[in-house]
């Protein structure tokens, strides 16, 4: 599933045909569209179209086109509509040197206004950044606009100025010129930033994707998005489905889209997935929790971490399943009491309990904890992620310092020693030497995995 983070459907291009354009974005597993305001006029038929369908937002805000109509009425106006609860950014607002439709003066004077603004309502910004690239770096700095964040649509710049966006919390928006040029400036960026602060945009009915183009269609649409989907994923050499999967959990937490209730019980390949917490004393950048809160349809962004009598009901009978495991979007050992309670009414029960864990249980609680998860688990499934623990450290930032990888290590030496069935897992990402992390589990004496990046 995509989400299309920057379009215009209230249009009068969209007139004649707009419900056929929303069925085509829906075909094309566009789940969200964020429709954006430019004026006073457009934010309110963004309100509507949001009104309307539950799965498009909207954003509201004035263009620096039209920028010298800012004054204290026209403020108050949109900040009125900016509290609608369909509303989720501030913008399109920013800079454009290049037509100078307002006065340079006036943008700026409006750029700032609405950089207040979304500061004051706790809402991201959309900036539109044409010609003004230091302008526009500056008054980001000088208004503080790092502290709400959004995104820069239609990217303007090269990796550097890609890599100075990221570093004040904004994302990068990218669109249908990344189809124009294999491997052009906008392949570059997409390769280098952060993959959690990239999100995908069509600008309908502008900016036509080029497949689409050279077929004759002049006019963009959001089902348009797949093709801008595909480049990104030939320019980074990540998946289609993972630039999908990556860029939509991006839009939701940028914009605060709200997701299914959690889950903290879900059923997949046969097995039962326990999601018993968040927290993880590792912050790892591949990891899927910072990529979506939606996974295979389930929720896993916990508003609250669940009781042991709470997941003991979500189970029920634990033999229906291959296996009752110990996972979620953070790292188990840190709810051990939790972990332990259930872990053992499972297994009196007749279940088998995996712990799918990352090694630091020993750490956390300042003791060898292996065999009290050998009374609670079957096995534990360790996330050893690296070969060295220089790579190690690089890749998953642990909070534990330097010498961590050695503790990962040890903790695998004690759960065998505990009896406890262990396999050593790696991502599958370029960081990763697979070969040389397979030598490290086998030296241990666990059973190796390479799960995919």
């Amino acid at each position: 599933m995509l989400v299309d983070t920057h379009l215009h459907l209230d249009l009068k291009d969209y007139n004649q045909d707009r419900e056929a354009v929303i069925e085509r974005a829906r075909a094309a597993a566009v789940r969200y569209m964020v429709n954006i305001g430019f004026d006073l006029k457009t934010t309110r038929g963004s309100i509507a179209l949001a009104e309307k369908y539950d799965f498009i937002y909207a954003s509201a805000g004035l263009h620096p086109h039209e920028a010298k109509l800012w004054n204290h009425s026209f403020e108050a106006e949109l900040e009125e509509l900016a509290q609608h609860p369909r509303i989720v950014a501030i913008g399109e607002t920013g800079l454009d040197y290049y037509r100078n439709l307002s006065p340079k003066g006036d943008q700026i004077r409006s750029f700032r206004g609405q950089i207040r603004m979304a500061k004051r309502l706790g809402l991201p910004l959309v900036i539109h950044n044409r010609d003004a690239l230091d302008d526009v770096l500056s008054i980001i700095d000088e208004e503080g606009a790092g502290e709400v964040g959004g995104v820069m649509h239609c990217f303007p710049g090269d990796a550097d100025y890609a890599r100075e966006v990221v570093d004040r919390g904004f994302h990068v928006g990218i669109g249908g010129p990344i189809t124009l040029e294999k491997n052009g400036r906008l392949a570059e960026v997409a390769r280098t930033i952060p993959r959690r602060r990239l999100v995908l945009e069509t600008d309908s009915p502008w900016l036509t994707p080029q497949p689409q183009k050279g077929k004759g269609r002049r006019r963009n649409e959001p089902a348009f998005i797949v093709s801008v989907a595909a480049a990104v994923a030939e320019a980074t050499g990540m998946s289609y489905a993972d630039v999908a999967r990556q860029t939509t959990g991006n839009a939701m937490r940028l914009y605060g889209i709200k997701t299914p209730r959690p889950s903290i019980a879900y059923e997949m390949w046969g097995n039962l997935y326990l999601n018993i917490t968040n927290r993880c004393t590792n912050e790892c950048e591949f990891c899927i929790r910072y990529q979506t809160d939606v996974l295979w349809g389930y929720n896993l962004r916990l508003e609250r971490e669940p009781s042991a009598k709470e997941l003991l009901e979500a189970i029920g009978d634990p033999t229906r399943y291959g296996e009752v495991v110990f996972c979620g979007y953070g790292e188990p050992t840190v709810r051990l009491d939790v972990l332990l309670e259930v872990g053992r009414a499972v297994r009196e029960a007749g279940g088998r309990v995996r712990v799918d864990t990352n090694g630091h249980a020993n750490l956390i609680w300042n003791r060898n904890v292996a065999p009290e998860l050998a009374e609670a688990a079957d096995a534990v499934s360790v996330s050893l992620n690296a070969e060295s623990a220089e790579v190690y450290e690089r890749i998953c930032k642990p909070s534990f310092g330097p010498d961590t990888y050695d503790h990962v290590k040890a903790f695998i030496r004690e759960s065998l020693k505990a009896g406890l069935e262990v396999t050593a897992s790696v991502v599958s990402i370029p960081e990763v030497d697979i070969e040389a992390s397979r030598r490290v589990a086998t030296e241990l004496g666990a059973e190796f995995r390479v799960r995919g990046g």
